[in-house]
This record gives structure tokens, C-alpha cells and sequence, in this order.
């Protein structure tokens, strides 16, 4: 009954119209990722709600759980109901979400508001990326994921840097204003999606839904050692570059960073993410899978020590490093792991991905959070160069052996 609100038969839609997923989904990335919030939201959460520094960490650790328990079911769902359906709920918890908000005047409220945010990322991720892939492979243009996933990644940092813009400006104006907006934008991010067209696909009949996506999982990280260490590989670069979204706030701050220069020093890093997403799949073409392997390894420890050891005003910029490598490994993970995939799996491997990186850093972020308190800034930065770029290292070489069957297409990549 659900689905046939959102679904559109597949079987009636010409061949040539799938090509009109691929505009559609890169303004949807955009404005799944326009959050005018954001750039306010813990000034909301303590001067209009009254929330403590504790309670906002426990807001934030709840909100890490629920989208933790939502990602591989809801990416065994789109595999089954559809990548459209899937970003057609999305859209709908998020406009709920973004509405509870503008009700909340507790503990409580903004609880609710993040549970249902929560689950609509979970909803997205893997769909949309698995949508591109099959758009593109049933066009016989599989080979042209990497470019067209960077260009969606871009479409994506820069709806997050446009977001930015001017909500401080309208939440001094009226608090509420950013949180109406965002609900608009959501609106209009389901007529979006409402337009996307399902690509077509036998259902897998199986006995037990619970039984196949546990299958799903132990094929990915215990039978395939080409799923495994790529998703492996993807969660540590991930973190890499996620340790630093928290940190390098008060790292600015502690270089005496003029306030006004971090608004503009956040957009910068979002659209550093884009340059790098948009040149990946040329860096993949010219320097190979090993390549651009080392590549973001060496980004990652300059980006680390150049944090770890500068004291000027300008170190900050390391931090670019990092955003860069962000936006290059994206589309070279998500690729590895979409050729690795079958249709019926496709989204449930690349939630299972978004799974273990978050379960990496609900355990790791307190942990650095500590160090960061207790050891200084500079020694976390350390840290974290050290042991990240040594895992790192040690995780390529197998990557690189059980993927190698994954790169043979790389010279005829378009450029």
C-alpha cells in the first residue's frame, strides 16, 4: 500500500528516460545537503530550547545511534522496494523531521526531531549512489560511475556551503526562519524525487528477509575479501577526514582566528570536498587504484601534521588537505563497492559501509574528544597521524589485492 504511493511501474518507462535520473539526483544532492540549520543549530539548541553542553552530546549520541540501527535495514529495504521509494520516504521524514523542530521547546521535542532526521539519512545513503550506478549501468555506461559520482558529491558540498550563507543572518532576524526554509527545501527535494524513475529489476523472492540481509553482511565482511577491506578502507578514510569537523573549530579559535572568517573558512572546505570529488575520477584514470591509494595517504599525513605542528594564524589550511582527500576517496570507495555489488545488494553494501563508519566513530569520537581535552589539540592531531595513517597503510595492500579485478575497465575510463 506504502509503496504504491511512490511507485511508478518500471515496465511502462522508456529506455532513453532513465537519463534524466542523473540531473534530477545531483540537484537532489544538493538540497538534501542545503542545511540552513546547521550553521546555528547549537546556538538554537541552548538559547531557544535551554539545552545544556551535556544534553547536546546526548542529543548527538542518540542521533549517531538511530541512524546507526537504520542503515543496513534501510539499505535492504531500497534493494527491495526500490532506490526511489527509499529517497521518496527520505524526503517525507525529513520534512517531519525539519517540522518537529519548529514545535520543540524540549529535551523531548528536539529528541523526536533528530530520531526522524536520523532516519531519513539512513534512507538516503547508499539509495541514491545505488540509483546513479544502475541508471548508469543500465545505459552500458557503468565505467563513467567515478565522474558522474563526483559531480553528484560536488552538487553536494556546494548545496552545503550555499546552506551556510546567511542563516546566521536569519536566525538573528527570527530563529525559526532557517527551520521553515529547511522544511521547503525538503518539499521540494520529494517533488524531485517524485520525478526520478525506478530502474527495472526482477524481485528476489527469499523465505526470510532477516535470513538474506544477514547474508548480505557475511558475504560483504567475512566471504568477499574485496567488499571487506574496501568497506574497511572507506570507513578509516572517512574518519580521517571526519575527527577534524569537530576539532578544527576550536583549533581555529586556539590560533586566534578572527570570527568572522569562519563562516567563509566552512564554505571553503566544502567546496574543497567538490574540487576533489570532481577531479577523482581523472586522478583514478592517470595514477591508477594504487596510485590514488597513496595519494590520499599522503594528503591525510600532511593534512595531520601540518595541524599537529603550526601555530600560525594560517594553519588552518591543512585542514583543506584533508577536505580534499574527502572528496577524492568518495567516488573511488563508492566505485570499488558498486562493481563488487549485484542489484539485489547494491544499497544494503554501501548502508553496511555508512554502517561501520559510524560505528567506528560512536566509539572512537569520545575517545578523541578526550585526548583532545585532556592532551591538548596539537598532540591529538599527533595522534591521529600516527595511528590513522598506520592503519591506513597496512589496510591498501589488501585492498589493492582482492580489488585488482575491480580496476581492469581503468583504461577506458573517460577522462
Amino acid at each position: 500500500m506504502i509503496k504504491s504511493i511512490f511507485a511508478r511501474p518500471a515496465s511502462h518507462i522508456p529506455r532513453s528516460d532513465f537519463s534524466s535520473n542523473i540531473p534530477l539526483l545531483n540537484i537532489f544532492a544538493a538540497l538534501k545537503m542545503a542545511l540552513l540549520p546547521m550553521a546555528i543549530i547549537t546556538l538554537f539548541w541552548k538559547d531557544q530550547i535551554g539545552l545544556s553542553l551535556a544534553e547536546i552530546l546526548l542529543l548527538q549520541a542518540i542521533f549517531s545511534l538511530a541512524t546507526l540501527l537504520m542503515e543496513f535495514p534501510s539499505g535492504y529495504l531500497s534493494d527491495r522496494l526500490g532506490y526511489r521509494f527509499a529517497l521518496n520516504l527520505a524526503c517525507l521524514f525529513g520534512i517531519t523531521g525539519w517540522t518537529t523542530y519548529t514545535l520543540a521547546g524540549s529535551f523531548a521535542g528536539v529528541l523526536a526531531a533528530e530520531i526522524q532526521l536520523g532516519i531519513s539519512y539512513a534512507f538516503i545513503s547508499g539509495a541514491d549512489s545505488a540509483l546513479l550506478y544502475e541508471t548508469l549501468h543500465h545505459a552500458g555506461r557503468e565505467e563513467e560511475y567515478a565522474r558522474y559520482d563526483g559531480r553528484m558529491t560536488a552538487w553536494a558540498q556546494v548545496g552545503e556551503a550555499g546552506g551556510a550563507i546567511g542563516a546566521g543572518a536569519m536566525y538573528a532576524w527570527f530563529p525559526l526562519l532557517p527551520f521553515f526554509l529547511q522544511i521547503g527545501i525538503w518539499a521540494l527535494a520529494l517533488v524531485i524525487c517524485r520525478r526520478l524513475k525506478e530502474i527495472p529489476f526482477a524481485p528476489r523472492q527469499t523465505s526470510s528477509h532477516l535470513r538474506e540481509a544477514l547474508n548480505i553482511a557475511r558475504k560483504a565482511l567475512l566471504q568477499r575479501p574485496g567488499l571487506r577491506y574496501s568497506i574497511l578502507l572507506a570507513a578509516l578514510l572517512g574518519l580521517a577526514s571526519f575527527y577534524p569537523v569537530w576539532l578544527i573549530q576550536p583549533f581555529m579559535q586556539s590560533l586566534n582566528v578572527p570570527l568572522a572568517w569562519f563562516g567563509p573558512i566552512w564554505a571553503a572546505a566544502n567546496l574543497c570536498v567538490s574540487f576533489g570529488s570532481i577531479l577523482s575520477h581523472r586522478i583514478q584514470y592517470h595514477l591508477g587504484a594504487r596510485g590514488t591509494a597513496l595519494l590520499l595517504l599522503v594528503l591525510i599525513c600532511a593534512g595531520y601534521a601540518g595541524l599537529a605542528f603550526s601555530q600560525v594564524v594560517w594553519g588552518f589550511v591543512f585542514y583543506f588537505l584533508l577536505t580534499v582527500m574527502r572528496g577524492i576517496q568518495g567516488p573511488f570507495l563508492r566505485l570499488a563497492l558498486q562493481k563488487q555489488s549485484e542489484r539485489h545488494e547494491r544499497a544494503s553494501i554501501l548502508s553496511l559501509k555508512s554502517l561501520v563508519f559510524r560505528l567506528g566513530f560512536v566509539i572512537t569520537g569520545p575517545l578523541v574528544g578526550l585526548m583532545a581535552d585532556r592532551a591538548g589539540l596539537s598532540l591529538c592531531f599527533l595522534m591521529l597521524l600516527i595511528v590513522q595513517c598506520l592503519l591506513i597503510a597496512i589496510t591498501i595492500r589488501p585492498f589493492l589485492t582482492s580489488t585488482a579485478v575491480v580496476w581492469e575497465f581503468r583504461a577506458n575510463q573517460p577522462r
